[in-house]
């Protein structure tokens, strides 16, 4: 099959490309934009190191092929704050120790920022429900909770 041209946003920013029909938004976003901070762990969807918005919502980028974001906007982790800048859940993640190996971090920051857009003040039940499909091998998982209800509360701050 012949390579697909291909227009979208991302991080605020307009790319235009030509892809295969294959390749997955994950390797777009770090071949084609040099966007690292989206990380391939599983690349079958379960471990959520590869999560970006999508229109929105977050999504596991190795799960989806670029093709199919053709004309949408993607926001990775670097596209959630302005460079050098932190957004609230970054913050929190550093102040709570939400990370050890920092491989998952994007995913779960992304997947956290998400969770925090449709659901400003989740129960702990929610965050972990929020965040299930983010996995992490090296901490107990409290950092990542504790960041979360942190950037929550640094949220209401604002507003």
């Amino acid at each position: 099959m012949d390579d697909i041209e291909i227009s979208l946003r991302v991080n605020g920013e307009p790319r235009a490309a030509t892809v295969e029909p294959r390749k997955t938004l994950a390797d777009f976003l770090r071949e084609d934009c040099g966007l690292t901070g989206t990380h391939v762990g599983c690349e079958h969807g379960v471990c959520g190191a590869c999560s970006v918005l999508l229109d929105g919502p977050a999504v596991r980028s190795c799960l989806v092929f670029a093709v199919q974001t053709d004309g949408a906007e993607v926001t990775t982790v670097e596209g959630l704050a302005p460079a050098g800048q932190l957004n609230p859940v970054q913050t929190a993640f550093a102040a709570e120790h939400g990370l050890q190996c920092g491989f998952c971090t994007p995913g779960f920051v992304v997947s956290a920022t998400a969770l925090l857009a449709r659901n400003p003040h989740p129960s702990d039940e929610q965050i972990r429900e929020g965040l299930s499909g983010n996995l992490c091998r090296c901490t107990g998982y409290q950092g990542i909770l504790r960041a979360v209800r942190r950037a929550a509360d640094m949220e209401a701050l604002r507003t």
